[in-house]
């Protein structure tokens, strides 16, 4: 004890670092720190902090993917009500590949004193009426052209949730559930799409197939549910199925999804309660008559073979989906393995103008509304959305940041720092569901104004009437830009469309007679 007690706090440092250089040549899992004891220790650190040290210090303000500096710092500010300007001219490549450029016409759209946009500058609802044309019971215009995207409770903390329907009820838009199922966190006054994928969550019987009678009772409980939307496939990893450890699934998720809790649960590849195309159409039309909603599917594209027999089909048997929700193939808040999230399915671009001229060339874009979802959050992206034939927006990451997501990549860990994609309970706590709710209606809000805003400068009262042609794109390496129509080789059917006071009086918007 004596011997102890005379060792100084230096000499305790050198003993713990020799027994340190001791481990680390005796162990063979690790050449580095076998070869190079203790100082091979800051290789490991300065790797798990480079990302950060990249973001935060080394990366300029358009470099970093999946969302730049720029497009986070914007989606920070008009979701907090702050000066999302920028000053002294553009720092973007304005001759890089698929930069956009909107035409702007030599006399703006001009407003009266008594038009919608001059009430409420952020009044922006979707022209369409989903489920007008297949004279379904409950026909829904969504009240706003942007709207949160399939994200589950599970993947997404109760908070995150929350905080999203809260945020949707007062911007006026919808709340997509994603395939976990209709959680309380879900059932906050926000408009609900219900999403369900080959799971079932939610609407699932005891051997994991989908029962119809569930899904009613769910429609008849919840009347803030406005349509039903089935999920092929996601962008993130479209064809691939999922294994939901059992080791997450608690009482309550096990209760919202409908498993048994501390079991596995496997999400196939593809569906049981349909295997070919003129199966799913019919699968479609009873759910729609069964429960009197819109009901819709959700894919990423790839293949057209069989979107061009479901469109021959639609096209014989006039009936089919109410919607079409295209998924980028960029990936989203879905986990996926890189070969996946990086070369399976379309980009959005590519992936909606292959599948909207299949639709369009038979006649039939006038019966569909066209969701768009892929890293559309940004006035000019939604812009270039509408003139090729989108009908609304679905933002998923974009959302997640506006309730303070900082982009730090590790959804699929379970250590989200700012508490979004966690199930953590300490890290959860760090979201202010008040307050974060309204940034997400702001950034909504700030989103529909500054697009109002563009596509009056381009000539039109309502984004629905952009065509082709007043979109250019940067289409090589030698500066040529082209009209979206020459790029893309199709032109966009008109959307019916009078005016926004029109679209005001409405009696389906945002489910007001449901």
């Amino acid at each position: 004890m004596t011997f102890i007690s005379q060792i100084t706090w230096w000499m305790w440092i050198l003993i713990i670092l020799i027994i340190l250089a001791i481990r680390d040549i005796l162990q063979r899992k690790h050449t580095i720190s076998h070869n190079y004891p203790i100082v091979g220790h800051l290789r490991y650190l300065f790797e798990k902090i480079g990302p950060e040290i990249r973001q935060y210090f080394v990366a300029n303000n358009r470099e970093e993917l999946p969302f730049n500096r720029i497009e986070r710092g914007w989606i920070y500010a008009s979701a907090k009500k702050e000066n999302n300007y920028e000053g002294f001219g553009t720092d973007r490549d304005i001759y890089q590949h698929q930069h956009i450029f909107i035409n702007n016409a030599m006399m703006p759209f001009r407003i009266d004193k008594d038009h919608p946009n001059t009430i409420d500058k952020c009044f922006l609802p979707c022209a369409k009426i989903i489920g007008a044309y297949n004279k379904r019971k409950k026909p829904y215009r969504p009240a706003s052209i942007i709207n949160v995207s399939a994200m589950s409770f599970g993947s997404l903390s109760a908070k995150a949730i929350e905080s999203l329907n809260k945020g949707v009820k007062i911007a006026g838009a919808y709340h997509n559930t994603g395939e976990g199922g209709l959680s309380p966190y879900h059932s906050n006054g926000g408009d609900v799409v219900f999403h369900f994928g080959t799971g079932y969550f939610g609407v699932r019987d005891k051997d994991g197939n989908f029962s119809m009678e569930k899904l009613k009772q769910l429609v008849q409980d919840n009347p803030f549910i406005r349509a039903i939307e089935i999920k092929l496939s996601q962008g993130a990893k479209p064809g691939k199925g999922g294994v939901l450890p059992g080791a997450k699934i608690s009482k309550e998720i096990a209760k919202i999804r409908g498993v048994e809790v501390g079991k596995d649960v496997l999400s196939p590849p593809s569906h049981s309660a349909f295997s070919n195309v003129k199966e799913l159409l019919d699968f479609i039309e009873a759910i729609a008559e069964n429960t009197g909603l819109p009901v819709g599917i959700k894919a990423a594209i790839g293949k057209l073979d069989e979107w061009e027999e479901l469109a021959d089909l639609m096209l014989i048997s006039n009936k089919g989906p109410d919607f079409i929700t295209v998924d980028g193939g960029e990936g989203g808040t879905g986990a996926a393995p890189p070969s996946f999230a990086d070369h399976v399915s379309l980009p959005w671009v590519y992936g909606f103008s292959d599948l909207y001229k299949v639709f369009q060339k038979r006649k039939l874009a006038e019966r569909i509304v066209f969701i768009g979802s892929g890293k559309l959050g940004f006035p000019a992206k939604a812009a270039m959305a509408f003139a090729m034939g989108a009908d609304c927006i679905n933002v998923a990451r974009e959302a997640m940041m506006s309730i303070g997501c900082i982009q730090a990549q590790v959804c699929h860990t379970n250590r989200c720092p700012s508490g979004v994609a966690t199930q953590n309970k300490w890290l959860q706590n760090g979201i202010d569901v008040p307050l974060k709710s309204v940034r997400l209606a702001q950034y909504f809000k700030t989103f529909r104004k500054e697009l109002i805003e563009i596509t009056h400068a381009a000539g039109y009262e309502h984004p629905c009437q952009f065509n082709m042609k007043d979109i250019d794109v940067n289409v090589d390496d030698h500066n040529l830009s082209e009209e979206l129509n020459k790029t893309y080789n199709y032109e966009k059917h008109p959307v019916p469309f009078n005016n926004m006071q029109e679209l005001k009086e409405c009696i389906y918007l945002g489910g007001k007679s449901q």
